[in-house]
This record gives structure tokens, C-alpha cells and sequence, in this order.
């Protein structure tokens, strides 16, 4: 049968690579890896970018004007600071700070989505609008992104969190300034319980959060979910002679070898395209320990058991941590508050006690509560009134039941107390010429 060969164009550096469709449709391996390594530099070389008007160049971002600020009167100890002012030059003076540029261990933003639309609380009052789009939107935010980046330390993070009609132009985005190799996972959350929908589409659930590392060297630390007894069962189906749970899994794993791995074990030989996971010594040892399986046909299998598992590893699509759906979860009211849980969750893996976490779109200071109920240092920005007061009151007050209760009283009567976080320091704009609100800050700064 004559072979059909079909050209592969890359738009990032104009090469074009023939492939053959048929030995691709027949591979049962993983790709050889220099097959793998003579394809990949075509994208490591960061040369995809979104070209649109208007786009600054990286050194016109940096040199942005830093802003002066001002502290409260009211609130003006602890090394945690709230600013009160647009980010993009409060994110300018911190690239100016030695105290913090290249120090921030994590960065976490949840920026506004480009909706064309505003948003009030759940008192009625008027949070935020926004009204930026299309590419004034993108340009606006990867001023900031740029200024992030300088200020993350070498082992940082950045979880940007989007939804469906920005994420595409932002995952180019990030790949030009954090650099393709350094993208990690793009997470899919689901944010709500699902809608009935009457136009014809599926069901809009999800949103997502891409994150990037400032290099291959970054704070890690594994999440896992606890076994539920119904998972555990299933996952881990056999029990020794010592009641231990286990599961098998196989000894082997793809790739050829030509070393001790390819050899007999016990007069087998790996499968095709397979080798043995050990050398054969190890795998004696394995057997004698008992770890190894033994099916009625000669198959080993390694046994694998559940009180060696330290949970089960979390992946890239999160459905448990959807924002407020029932009465009784804590909230603020602010709009687009997102799930404390969530932040929990991004801070542990990604930072450790001490370490200093940074949201420039602070909204309802969701990430500034989990920082320090974490043992985290944070830095919080929101130029919003709404957000700037509804922070206050979440770090002195705490938060209250989504419920609507017809016996507010007696509603936080039940509440437990809050403990107060009051250590950090709250500025604003020195300009005169701010365009900010004041009412209601008179007797604070």
C-alpha cells in the first residue's frame, strides 16, 4: 500500500515537517524521544505572540512611573501591606522595592473577565465595572503580568484565573513573558451547580486558572485528597494474608533497553516494547519481601498498598471547590467572591509559612484571609471602594452565612467569633490627582 505523507505547518518559526500519518495510526509507544527532542524547540523558542495595536514593548512596561502612597492613620503596623490604588503603580513602586521585587513566592489574581459588564455586592452597592475588552483588556492586563513577573522570585508562581473567552489569549500571552517551558497546568474548575439552559449550547460550568513558574526550580508541594472508604475499595481491591489492602500494577513499563532491565527475570522476557521497571536483583528482593504478585498463568505484578498512599493526587480539573452554592457557606457579598478553599489549596501547594503572596485584584481579600490563616505574609491591592471596605471588614470581622435569614439577629448570634487579623498597613495614593474615590475614607487616611 502506498504511504500517504502529510505536511505539518508551525506558524511560530515557518518549518515544515512530513509526517507519516500511517506509522503514526499504527504507534502502540510513546514517541521515540528523538523523534520527541527534534520537534519540541519549534515551540520552546517562544516566538508565538498575539500582535494587536497598541502593544508596549517589555522596557517601556518596566519603566512605568512609580506611584507615592500614604499610610492610614488607623491602620499602619505589621508587614503586611493593603493598597488602596489602581496596581499598576503599585505593582511599578514594588518593582522598585528592594524589600520585595524578586521575593514574592506566589501570585494569585483573579482579574475582571472582560464582560462589558458591572457589578454591585449583595447590599446593592456598586463594586467594580468592567467595561475594558477586547485589546485594550489584554494589554492592560499584561502591563501587570509583566511587572509579576519581575517580581516573583526564582522558585514563584503565577495562578491567573480566566474564563472562557480570555484564557486562549492569555495562555500566548504568559508563553511570551514566563517562556513556553514554563507553563504548568491549565486548571478547569467548575464554579457553579449546573444551569438549565434555554439557548442552544452546552451548560457554561467551568472556568479556568493557568499556571506558570518563573523557572523549572519552584515550590512544590504535592496536594492530595484523603481515600474515601467507597474509593479506597474500589482503588485498592485485595487484602494479604496480613489484612493489608493493596492493588497490583505491573513490573513493566514501555520503552525498550538493552541494559539489566531488558534481560530475563525468572526466565521472561519484558513484553515487546516494554522493560522491566527494576533490574533483576531488585525484583528478587521485591519477591522475597513479598511485594511481588504471582498470577495462576506466571504474570508478577507488584503489589501496591493503601496504607503506603498518601492520598489520592490532585489533578487538573477541580470540582470540589465551586464559589458559594448553598446557605450556609461564609461569604462576604462581594461579586466574583471566589472559594476560600480554592486559595487554600493554591497557597499550600505553592508557597510555605513566611513566604510572601501577592493579589493585585484583591476583590473581597479572599486570598489575603487564607495567607494569614496560613502563616503567609501577603501584599493585597484593589482600587475599589466596595472591595477596600469589604477587606476591612473581613479581616476585623470576618464573614457571615450566604443564607438569606429572616432573623439577621439571631443569625449572628450563632456565628462563631472571627479572629481578627490587624498586621498590615493600609495605603493610598499621595496624587491629588487620583482619580479614586474618597468618600467614606476621610477618617482613616
Amino acid at each position: 500500500m502506498e504511504r500517504t505523507r502529510k505536511s505539518c505547518y508551525l506558524a511560530n518559526d515557518c518549518r515544515t515537517y512530513n509526517i507519516n500519518m500511517v506509522d503514526v495510526l499504527k504507534m502502540a509507544v510513546p514517541i521515540p524521544k528523538k523523534i520527541k527532542n527534534s520537534i519540541k524547540p519549534s515551540f520552546a523558542t517562544g516566538t508565538f505572540s498575539l500582535q494587536y495595536s497598541g502593544k508596549k514593548t517589555v522596557e517601556s512596561i518596566l519603566a512605568t512611573v512609580p506611584e507615592e502612597y500614604k499610610i492610614s492613620s488607623r491602620y499602619s503596623v505589621g508587614q503586611n501591606r493593603l493598597y488602596h490604588a489602581d496596581n499598576l503603580g503599585v505593582l511599578a513602586a514594588l518593582h522598585a522595592d528592594k524589600e520585595v521585587a524578586g521575593k514574592v513566592r506566589l501570585v494569585y489574581i483573579d482579574p475582571p473577565f472582560a464582560t462589558g459588564a458591572f457589578f454591585e455586592s449583595r447590599e446593592q452597592r456598586y463594586a467594580y465595572n468592567d467595561f475594558l475588552v477586547g485589546m485594550e483588556f489584554v494589554e492592560s492586563l499584561r502591563e501587570r503580568l509583566v511587572l509579576i513577573h519581575r517580581l516573583l522570585a526564582e522558585d514563584g508562581s503565577l495562578y491567573l484565573h480566566l474564563d472562557e473567552n480570555m484564557v486562549f489569549h492569555f495562555r500566548i500571552i504568559l508563553d511570551e513573558i514566563f517562556g513556553f517551558k514554563n507553563y504548568r497546568n491549565c486548571i478547569t474548575r467548575k464554579k457553579c451547580n449546573p444551569k438549565n439552559y434555554t439557548r442552544k449550547t452546552y451548560g457554561n460550568v467551568s472556568d479556568y486558572i493557568l499556571f506558570y513558574t518563573k523557572s523549572d526550580s519552584y515550590v512544590w508541594n504535592r496536594p492530595v485528597e484523603p481515600w474515601s472508604e467507597c474509593n479506597s475499595l474500589k482503588e485498592y481491591p485485595c487484602v494479604d494474608e496480613n489484612g493489608r489492602r493493596y492493588k497490583k500494577v505491573p513490573v513493566h513499563a514501555p520503552g525498550s533497553r538493552n541494559g539489566e532491565t531488558g534481560k530475563e527475570w525468572r526466565g521472561k522476557l519484558p513484553p515487546p516494547g516494554k522493560h522491566w521497571q527494576y533490574k533483576p536483583a531488585t525484583l528478587d528482593k521485591m519477591d522475597a519481601n513479598g511485594e511481588i504478585y504471582w498470577s495462576p498463568t506466571g504474570n508478577p505484578r507488584k503489589k501496591i498498598y493503601l496504607d503506603d498512599s498518601q492520598g489520592i493526587p490532585v489533578q487538573d480539573i477541580w470540582t470540589d471547590v465551586r464559589d458559594a452554592h448553598n446557605q450556609n457557606i461564609r461569604i462576604t457579598g462581594y461579586p466574583t467572591e471566589k472559594n476560600f478553599a480554592m486559595l487554600k489549596r493554591i497557597i499550600g501547594v505553592s508557597s510555605n509559612p513566611g513566604d510572601l503572596v501577592l493579589d493585585c485584584y484583591a476583590g473581597s481579600g479572599t486570598t489575603l484571609e487564607a495567607a494569614s490563616e496560613m502563616g503567609r505574609n501577603w501584599i493585597g491591592v484593589d482600587r475599589s471602594n466596595e472591595a477596600i471596605k469589604t477587606i476591612l471588614n473581613r479581616l476585623e470581622c470576618g464573614t457571615e452565612r450566604m443564607g438569606d435569614f429572616v432573623t439577621p439577629q439571631e443569625q449572628q448570634m450563632i456565628l462563631p467569633l472571627q479572629k481578627s487579623v490587624c498586621d498590615f498597613i493600609l495605603y493610598r495614593n499621595q496624587s491629588h490627582n487620583s482619580n479614586l474615590p474618597t468618600s467614606g475614607f476621610q477618617d482613616i487616611f
